[in-house]
């Protein structure tokens, strides 16, 4: 149902005897715009939140080598990561509307994680109503994205000018010399609470809490899914799950004409992308470390977000351990908070087929 109709109805007198209408899905009249209900008991994985919001969006532009779409939803709660810590971020009593942006390469449609993001708000008249940077999120219903809260001062006309840095991830294939430039994406739109009340809020009921992961609005924009295992160019070395992250390794070709190792960690159900993260690999052989090597980002239209290195030396039956140094620098939404935070190395033995 929708916010709007909740308080329609609670307004026309239909509130339940007990706790009243708010309460009849979980929402609390003093926190009913701030703090929806969230799993008490919550695993150390992706797990079906106990409410889902949809979004609306204001327009999509193109700036430079990007598409870029803005969206909105109600202020949400989120969770930055700084290393393997973990801080929620509430909603303040200012904030007024969630902002994000999605980037995506025209030409591919891959999702590129930009380097750096930030948006500032202005009236019609350019007058400064709000600067935030927008963090590199990952939520159920969104994807990858890029979000923050924003205060405005009410209904009104704005402009979002949405700066995007230039990236320094490695980039091979076509994206080689793409994505140095920082662009701005502009975008006028109009704010008023009756929108925002209009979008939709589902309470998922006995699913919440459990294992799953709600399936990604489709709205035309991309949401940074990982290329499907099999599509993967290369050698198969090895699949394993870290920190409820699943982790495809392979030998791909590079463009030298040697090897590489390369991971590419995406979440489970969704396949959506895991950026940000610092990996390692090391090889073994008969009970001696023959490399050890840091996994670079990278950027490939074919490969998606990967994290390779090139490797001189890695025989049959050699065992492959990557480690997770830095687990990804994102903030998320409700659903993904208790995830890719302990993340495990992971060991592989690989195959007769890597000769």
């Amino acid at each position: 149902m929708k916010r709007r109709s909740i308080l329609q109805a609670c307004a026309g007198g239909l509130a339940a005897v007990s706790g009243g209408c708010l309460d009849a899905v979980g929402l609390q009249t003093q926190s009913a715009w701030r703090d929806p209900p969230l799993v008490d008991d919550r695993p150390d994985g992706v797990y079906y939140p106990a409410v889902t919001e949809g979004m609306a969006t204001y327009g999509t532009t193109t700036a430079g080598p990007y598409t870029v779409a803005l969206t909105y939803s109600y202020p949400h709660r989120f969770w930055q990561v700084t290393g393997s810590e973990r801080e929620k971020t509430v909603v303040g009593s200012e904030d007024s509307v969630h902002l994000m942006a999605s980037i995506w390469d025209t030409q591919s449609g891959t999702v590129i994680p930009v380097d750096g993001l930030s948006a500032e708000i202005t009236t019609e008249d350019g007058e400064l109503v709000a600067e935030e940077v927008i963090y590199p999120m990952l939520s159920q219903q969104m994807g990858y994205h890029s979000g923050a809260n924003f205060a405005l001062p009410g209904d009104g006309s704005y402009r979002a000018a949405v700066s995007i840095g230039g990236t320094a991830i490695r980039r091979t294939g076509r994206f080689t010399n793409r994505f140095d430039e920082p662009h701005t994406a502009t975008f006028a739109f109009e704010f008023t609470s009756e929108n925002l009340y209009d979008i939709e809020i589902r309470r998922l009921g006995e699913k919440a809490g459990t294992r799953g992961a709600v399936e990604p609005m489709e709205m035309g924009i991309p949401v940074g899914r990982a290329p499907p295992v099999e599509r993967l160019p290369g050698t198969p070395i090895g699949r394993a799950t870290s920190g409820d992250a699943v982790v495809p390794v392979r030998a791909i070709p590079d463009e030298s004409g040697g090897t590489r190792i390369a991971a590419f960690p995406r979440t489970p159900y969704n396949r959506i992308v895991l950026p940000l993260m610092a990996l390692s690999a090391t090889v073994e052989r008969n009970d001696r470390t023959v490399a050890e090597i840091p996994l670079t980002r990278a950027l490939d239209p074919r490969l998606g977000y990967h994290y390779a290195a090139p490797i001189e030396d890695v025989r049959p039956d050699d065992t492959l351990r990557v480690s997770v140094e830095t687990p990804p620098q994102v903030a998320r939404h409700d659903g993904y908070e208790t995830a890719f935070l302990g993340m495990k190395p992971i060991t592989l033995s690989v195959p007769e087929t890597i000769a």
